[in-house]
């Protein structure tokens, strides 16, 4: 395995894209940690190539990501992080592993559980760390609720509601909104990612699962608004929304079980505050909610009318993620996010997709 046995030295990291994902998630949170250090960036954008270069001086800016391991995995880099479009993940994740280099990407990890379940057996057989970044398991309301559940504050779950719902009317364009199927756009693979994957942490494996998936917008051509009910193995149903379409958001959270219910509203302060340009330095607070966002928990009341008890909010913690997959690099740690649970999660998409275009339940 690559990368420095001596924790005092930071691994030297390559980061493939600096589009959303890599200049307002990858990027501030490799240099904020003290275990990491931005080596090199590529992106064939001149403009994004200049905006890295300011914002990371001395940082090597590549066009091709090929450039960062051409001269040999172990010469300048520890780790790679994919933070390039999703049609890319697969193929520059096979090349770095198969340099010889660790490997993070973004999710959706590939289109398909089977190339995932493929570039997990490719990073075993070469003895690699292949991690994703599923970072929305370190927000500071799902930390909150995974809490609440291990404490055993709710009883048992019959019901997890989940929603990632923004008001977006007009389409922004890119390949994000792409109807191609190659491009692997729209909500489902995008914030579908996050809810599925924080439901199949919170209660397992999932054994049925019906969607509905729909295109909204004028002049859109890849799901926008996006409805899934799953079926957990243990018996709790998961119904969980996406959508760009919700002119009045509703709970990120409600969780219902046969003891009480949490409701929570309002997302983790993280994105935003990497968006304005904050960043987590050491003597800062980081990722905390104020008072006002703080989660409800009870019985029989509406927290909207006052019902239930204000449950203190656990600090959001994005860097918890790099700090865990350095570790895993040196052999210290686990890896914190598998490719085999990117591929549970991609199963349920894939089931996701054949249920909306076929209008059934789909059995896993």
């Amino acid at each position: 395995m690559t990368g420095s046995t001596d924790p005092r030295t930071p691994l030297r990291v390559g980061l493939v894209g600096y589009g959303l994902a890599g200049s307002v998630f990858h990027a501030p949170l490799i240099a904020a940690s003290e275990d990491l250090v931005l080596t090199a960036v590529t992106t064939g954008n001149p403009e994004r190539a200049a905006e890295a270069r300011a914002a990371h001086p001395g940082v090597r800016v590549a066009a091709r990501p090929e450039e960062l391991w051409e001269r040999g995995a172990s010469a300048d880099l520890d780790l790679i992080v994919v933070a390039s479009p999703n049609k890319t993940h697969v193929a520059v994740a096979t090349a770095a592993l198969e340099a010889g280099l660790p490997v993070v990407v973004d999710k959706p990890l590939a289109a398909t559980a089977a190339e995932a379940h493929g570039l997990a057996a490719l990073a075993e057989e070469r003895g690699l760390l292949l991690s994703v970044f599923q970072n929305r398991r370190w927000d500071s309301d799902f930390r909150t609720l995974r809490r609440l559940l291990d404490e055993g504050a709710l009883g048992r779950v019959q019901r997890f509601e989940s929603r990632f719902e923004r008001w977006r009317p007009q389409l922004k364009g890119g390949w994000r909104e792409s109807g191609a199927p190659e491009e692997i756009g729209g909500l489902l693979y995008d914030l579908g990612s996050h809810v599925v994957d924080q439901a199949l942490v919170l209660f397992g494996p999932v054994v049925s699962v019906y969607a509905e998936s729909d295109v909204r917008r004028p002049g859109a051509e890849a799901d926008d608004d996006t409805f899934l009910a799953l079926t957990h193995a243990n018996g709790v149903r998961s119904h969980l929304y996406v959508s760009a379409t919700t002119a009045q958001l509703g709970p990120r959270f409600r969780v219902l079980g046969q003891g009480a219910g949490f409701v929570k509203y309002g997302l983790d302060p993280q994105e935003a505050d990497l968006r304005a340009g904050l960043r987590p330095e050491p003597g800062t607070v980081w990722g905390a909610e104020p008072e006002g966002l703080w989660g409800r928990i009870g019985a029989g009341e509406s927290p909207l009318t006052g019902g239930g008890t204000p449950v203190e909010s656990l600090p959001g913690d994005y860097p918890a993620y790099y700090a865990a997959v350095a570790a895993a690099v040196r052999g210290t740690g686990a890896n914190p996010v598998t490719a085999h649970e990117a591929a549970a999660a991609l199963d349920v998409l894939e089931a996701a997709r054949v249920s909306a275009r076929e209008g059934r339940v789909v059995s896993l």
